[in-house]
C-alpha cells in the first residue's frame, strides 16, 4: 500500500453487478469496456477521501465471478487486461491503491486444469491439483469421480494447495497481476477454508515483489490471531464486530459491541497489535439498511465504524442507505448496478454525515492509531477514548429517542473540547465533561486547551 494501513479507508465494489455486466459468461458475452464506470465514480471516491478500492472478482469466470476459468484475463464482460491497467493507473493517480479480490481457495469447473481431469480422469497431469479427487466416487454433475467443493458447492472446486505446482502456479499469478496492473494488495476469499502454511508462503512471497503489499483474508470465525501474525497474512475481516455493530443497536444494547471493542483493541486486547478490516454490509450479507430496526440508527453505526480501531470500509451504496437482502439462492440484490445521482430513496442526510467523520478520520492521528479506552458504557449510551501522542478523542453516543446528558472524567489535562462533527464547543470544569446528546445522535470530541 501506499500509505500506512492505519491511515487507509477503504470503498468495496462488486464490479459484475456494479456494471450491470451479464449474469452468465457464455459463448454469445461481447467484449465490453465497463471498468470505465469505475473510474467515473473517483470524484464521488475522493468525496469521502476514500484512499483505497477493494474491487472483485475481475478475473474470467463463468458466472458470479468466484468460479475463475482463466487468472489471466479480465472477465470479457467487465473489459480487457487493456481496459483494467488503464483503471489501475487512473486509481493511483487519484492516489487511491487496488486490492484485488484474489480467489485461491478454489476454481470453477472450467477452469482449464479441471477440464483436462474431467476428459483424461485418473491420466490427467492435473489430477493432483485438486483436493480428495477419487475416481471411485461421484459428483452432483455426474463426473463419475468426486472432489472436494467450498461447502458443498460443486461448481466451485477445491485447490489443493499444498501441491507445490499449484503453489507455484498462483504465486506466478500473483507475480503477472502486479507486474501488469500494479496493484497493492489482495483480499483472499475464503481464506479460512485455506491451509496455513500456504497463507504464510504467499506472504512471503508478495513482500519479496512489492515490501508493502497488503493481504487481507476472509474470516468468518474463529482466533483471528492464527491468520493474522507476523509470519503470515497482516489482517482479516472482522465479521464479530460487524455482528455486533448492528445487533447492539437493535438490542438496545451497547455492552455488546464495547464488549467485543474491549476484548479486540482494549488494555491487552487479543487483537491490539491487528489492523482488523471493519465494515457494516458487504456482497455476502443483507444491506445495513434493511438490518437495523431503525433508520436512525444508521449514523452512530457509521461513526462506530470509522471511529474504532482498525480499517473502515464502505459498500458501493450503502453510503446512501440503500437496502436489500438475499433472494432465495442467489446473493445478486445485494449487488445492483448503480448510477450516481440517480439512486433511489437515496439517503443524503447519511452521505453527507459520512463524510463528515470520514474528513475527521483523515485529520486525526489518535482514530488512526490510538490506543482504545472505555470511558461510559450504558444500554443506550456509549463513550470511548482513542488517544495517541498530542491528541485526545473522545466519541459518545445515545441511541434513545430522547435526550440524554452525560458526565464523565477526562484522562488528559485540557480545558476545551470541540465537537469535530458539528459547531459546538463544550467547557470542561475539574477535569470532568459534560455533554448533551440529542436523540440517536453521537460526538466526537477532540480535548485541547486555551
Amino acid at each position: 500500500m501506499n500509505r500506512p494501513i492505519e491511515e487507509v479507508m477503504f470503498y468495496h465494489i462488486y464490479p459484475l453487478g456494479f456494471t450491470g455486466a451479464p449474469a452468465e459468461n457464455d459463448a454469445n458475452i461481447q467484449l465490453t469496456n465497463r471498468l470505465s464506470k469505475v473510474g467515473e465514480w473517483v470524484p464521488h471516491l475522493k468525496e469521502m477521501n476514500i484512499n483505497a478500492l477493494y474491487i472483485g472478482p475481475i478475473f474470467e469466470s463463468t458466472s458470479h465471478g468466484y468460479d475463475t476459468k482463466d487468472y489471466y484475463k479480465i472477465d470479457k464482460r467487465l473489459g480487457t487486461n487493456e481496459d483494467f491497467k488503464e483503471l489501475c493507473k487512473e486509481l493511483h493517480e487519484s492516489d487511491i491503491d487496488v486490492v484485488l479480490d484474489a480467489v485461491f481457495n478454489h476454481v470453477g469447473r472450467e477452469f482449464e486444469p479441471f477440464l483436462d481431469l474431467r476428459e483424461k480422469r485418473e491420466n490427467s497431469y492435473y489430477r493432483n491439483w485438486f483436493t480428495n479427487v477419487n475416481f471411485s466416487g461421484n459428483n452432483s454433475y455426474g463426473d463419475n469421480f468426486s472432489y472436494e467443493s467450498w461447502h458443498g458447492c460443486y461448481n466451485l472446486v477445491k485447490l489443493n494447495l499444498r501441491n507445490p505446482e499449484v503453489k507455484n502456479y498462483i504465486f506466478k499469478v500473483i507475480e503477472f497481476w502486479i507486474k501488469e496492473f500494479d496493484i497493492d494488495g489482495l483480499r483472499l476469499d475464503a481464506a479460512d477454508c485455506m491451509d496455513f502454511e500456504f497463507l504464510k508462503e504467499l506472504s512471503r512471497f508478495t513482500k519479496s515483489l512489492k515490501k508493502d503489499f497488503w493481504l487481507v483474508g476472509e474470516v468468518i470465525h474463529g482466533d483471528y490471531n492464527r491468520w493474522a501474525n507476523k509470519d503470515s497474512i497482516d489482517s482479516v475481516t472482522n465479521y464479530e464486530c460487524y455482528k455486533g455493530l448492528y445487533s447492539s443497536h437493535n438490542d438496545k444494547n451497547y455492552f455488546e459491541i464495547a464488549y467485543s471493542f474491549n476484548r479486540q483493541s482494549g488494555n491487552g486486547g487479543i487483537y491490539k497489535n491487528l489492523n482488523l478490516y471493519n465494515f457494516v454490509d458487504n456482497h455476502d450479507v443483507n444491506r445495513l439498511a434493511s438490518t437495523v430496526i431503525k433508520e436512525e440508527y444508521l449514523k452512530n453505526i457509521y461513526t462506530l465504524l470509522y471511529t474504532m480501531p482498525g480499517i473502515p470500509s464502505i459498500y458501493y451504496g450503502s453510503e446512501y442507505g440503500i437496502k436489500a437482502v438475499k433472494g432465495k439462492g442467489t446473493d445478486a440484490p445485494l449487488r445492483p448496478c448503480l448510477e450516481l445521482g440517480a439512486i433511489e430513496d437515496a439517503n443524503a442526510d447519511l452521505f453527507e454525515h459520512i463524510k463528515k467523520i470520514a474528513e475527521v478520520r483523515a485529520n486525526s492521528k489518535a482514530l488512526c492509531y490510538g490506543d482504545y479506552k472505555q470511558v461510559v458504557v450504558k444500554n443506550q449510551q456509549f463513550v470511548f477514548e482513542r488517544v495517541s501522542e498530542g491528541e485526545d478523542i473522545y466519541i459518545a453516543l445515545n441511541l434513545e429517542d430522547k435526550e440524554s446528558v452525560l458526565e464523565f472524567k477526562i484522562a488528559t489535562k485540557g480545558n476545551f473540547a470541540e465537537n469535530l462533527i458539528e459547531d459546538e464547543e463544550f467547557t470542561i470544569e475539574n477535569q470532568s465533561l459534560k455533554i448533551k446528546l440529542e436523540p440517536f445522535s453521537s460526538k466526537i470530541l477532540r480535548i485541547a486547551s486555551i
